[in-house]
C-alpha cells in the first residue's frame, strides 16, 4: 500500500493542476486546457473574469483576449458544462455526445423546461442560423414575429439554451462576453462530430481522464471532475478496471489516511515532483485546484467559501475574495477590485491565516503578485485601502 503524507499530497495536487514551475514555460493557451482538461468560465469580472485568470495562474505571458481568439479559430475548443461552463478542447467533443444525451433527458424532464420549451420554434431557430449564421440571443428577439408569446425573450432564450446544452448548437464565438450561437455542424470539424463512440468507451474515457487529472481520487471526486456520470457507472468502472489502478491512502488535514485510487504511474509521479517555489499566487475562487473546498479543507487545512451569492449583511469575508497560496500553503485572503476606467487595482480587505507571521518578505511578494495582475489588465496602480 503505497502511503501519501501529507506535504508530499500537497506537492501532488499543486502539480497535478499545473501550478508548479509555470514562469519559464513557453505560452500554450491550447496545451494548458488540454492538461486541465477544462477551464471554467464566468461572467464575473471582478478584476479579470474567472477562465482568464486561471490561464494566467498557469502562464502569466497570457492576455485576456487568447483565449476568445482560440475559440474564434474553430476546430480548437469548444464550450459546454463539466460541473459548470467551460472551454474544452475538441478532440474531447466525440466523448461528450453521452453528456449531451444525458443532459437533454434530464431537461425534458425538467418542470422549467417543459413550460418554457419552444419544441416548434426549434426548426425556426435552425433555419435562421442556416440562413443568417452565428447569432446572438437579442438577433431573434429584435425581429420577433407577431406570436409574441413565441418569441418572447424567456422562452426564446430558453429554447436556445437547450439546443445548446444537447448539442444542437454550439458557441461560435464571444464578443464582450456575450455568446453566439451556431449549428454545431457549423462549427465542429466532420472528422470530429461524425465519430462515434460506444457509451461503454466514453464512460472509460471519462473516468481514465479524470483520475489522471486528478492524481489520486475517490470514486465521487471521479464522478464530480466532468459532472457527466453518475456514481453508479464510475463504481462500475472501477470495478472492471482494477488491474489498471492501485488503491492507495494518503493523509488529510487531521493526520488520517484516507482510501482512494491512482494510477499505476502514481510512485513515478511522486518521485518527479518539485519542490514549490515560495512565490505568492493570488488564486482564483474558481480554479480548479479549489474548486472542491471539501478536498481543500483536507489537503491544504483551509477553509474557503465564496460569498458572491451570500446577502451581504451575513458574509464573514467578502464579495469576491482570492485565496493567496505561498508554496503549498494558503497564507491569506485577499479582497480586490479593479476600476477599468480609473485604471486602479483597489485592496479592500486583507486577511492573513491564523498561525501566520507575516513579514515583509511575504508583503514585496504580494506586492510584486499584486503589481503582475494589475498589469495584466492594463492597470498601473494598486492603492490599499
Amino acid at each position: 500500500m503505497i502511503k501519501i503524507p501529507n506535504s508530499k499530497m500537497r506537492q501532488l495536487w499543486l502539480s497535478s493542476h499545473g501550478l508548479q514551475s509555470t514562469s519559464n514555460k513557453p505560452l500554450d493557451v491550447l496545451e494548458i486546457i488540454k492538461d486541465l482538461g477544462f477551464v471554467q468560465i464566468d461572467s464575473i469580472q471582478n478584476v479579470t473574469r474567472a477562465q482568464h485568470h486561471i490561464l494566467w495562474s498557469r502562464n502569466k505571458k497570457y492576455k485576456e483576449h487568447m483565449l476568445d481568439d482560440l475559440l474564434l479559430q474553430k476546430g480548437k475548443i469548444f464550450e459546454h458544462f463539466t460541473h459548470d461552463a467551460s472551454v474544452l478542447p475538441i478532440e474531447f467533443y466525440p466523448f461528450w455526445k453521452g453528456h449531451f444525451k444525458r443532459t437533454q433527458e434530464r431537461l425534458d424532464k425538467s418542470k422549467y423546461y417543459k413550460e418554457l420549451l419552444d419544441e416548434e420554434g426549434i426548426q425556426d431557430i435552425i433555419n435562421k442560423l442556416k440562413n443568417e449564421g452565428a447569432l446572438h440571443s437579442k438577433d431573434f428577439t429584435s425581429k420577433a414575429p407577431s406570436d409574441k408569446k413565441m418569441w418572447s425573450r424567456s422562452r426564446h432564450k430558453t429554447t436556445l439554451d437547450y439546443m445548446w446544452y444537447c448539442g444542437l448548437l454550439s458557441t461560435a464565438y464571444r464578443k464582450n462576453f456575450r455568446k453566439y450561437y451556431d449549428l454545431s455542424e457549423n462549427i465542429i470539424p466532420p472528422d470530429i462530430k461524425n465519430q462515434n463512440i460506444s457509451e461503454s468507451q466514453q464512460i472509460d474515457w471519462l473516468c481514465t481522464q479524470a483520475l489522471s487529472r486528478l492524481s489520486v481520487a475517490s470514486a465521487k471526486e471521479i464522478k464530480d471532475f466532468w459532472g457527466s456520470l453518475s456514481i453508479k457507472e464510475v463504481n462500475t468502472w472501477l470495478i472492471k478496471n482494477k488491474e489498471n489502478l492501485l488503491e492507495i491512502e494518503w493523509e488529510n488535514n487531521e493526520g488520517k489516511y484516507i482510501k482512494s485510487f491512482a494510477c499505476l504511474d502514481i510512485k513515478n509521479r511522486l518521485e518527479n515532483l518539485k519542490n514549490e517555489k515560495n512565490d505568492i499566487k493570488i488564486m482564483n475562487p474558481f480554479d480548479p485546484a479549489i474548486r472542491d473546498r471539501k478536498r481543500l479543507k483536507k489537503i491544504f487545512d483551509f477553509d474557503y467559501k465564496i460569498e458572491i451569492f451570500v446577502p451581504k449583511e451575513k458574509r464573514v469575508w467578502g464579495y469576491y475574495v482570492y485565496p493567496i497560496l505561498q508554496g503549498n500553503k494558503f497564507i491569506a485572503r485577499i479582497e480586490l477590485q479593479a476600476n477599468r476606467k480609473t485604471k486602479e487595482l483597489k485592496v479592500i480587505n486583507f486577511w492573513k491565516e491564523d498561525g501566520i507571521i507575516w513579514t515583509e518578505n511575504q508583503q514585496a511578494k504580494l506586492n510584486i503578485e499584486l503589481s503582475n495582475f494589475a498589469l495584466f489588465i492594463g492597470i498601473e496602480t494598486v492603492i490599499w485601502l
